[in-house]
């Protein structure tokens, strides 16, 4: 299955929400298009992160990942952080999620970033396995912590 992979833009929310929200549905999220799109929206208007979208030929949405950018005070640098990366059930094990990595590495380099970072759930075998086979490493030397507000 050939397919292409672009930066999205706001005229790609059509295609977009639908693959985000069966993200925050993976991840435990009840379904909710309007708010998928809502988000979505405000990320690509205000200029908050860097979607990059995976269609096949006929320009059905595939996949995508999203990087928002941070800064390192201690190493002075930008780097990102690859937030999302999901691909629709229907075009799994074709290779779109290592074409959407690889988009989000090159990405993240002529934006001038230093690094990348991710984090998966624990149990998300597939996920740290293709990460891990794309050279990114398990970070054993800080613990990651938050608090809700």
């Amino acid at each position: 299955m050939p397919f292409q992979i672009l930066p999205a833009t706001i005229h790609d929310l059509d295609t977009l929400a639908p693959l985000f929200d069966g993200y925050r549905q993976f991840y435990g999220q009840p379904a909710d298009l309007g708010r998928a799109r809502d988000f979505l929206s405000d990320r690509l208007v205000h200029h908050e992160s860097q979607i990059l979208l995976a269609r096949d030929a006929a320009g059905e949405g595939l996949g995508f990942t999203q990087l928002y950018p941070l800064f390192s005070s201690v190493r002075t640098v930008r780097t990102f952080l690859l937030n999302d990366l999901f691909v629709a059930a229907a075009a799994r094990r074709r290779g779109v999620a290592t074409a959407l990595l690889d988009a989000a590495v090159e990405q993240a380099r002529r934006l001038g970033a230093a690094s990348l970072s991710l984090s998966t759930a624990l149990d998300n075998a597939p996920a740290q396995a293709l990460y891990e086979g794309r050279g990114w490493q398990r970070d054993r030397q800080f613990c990651e912590y938050s608090l809700a507000l």
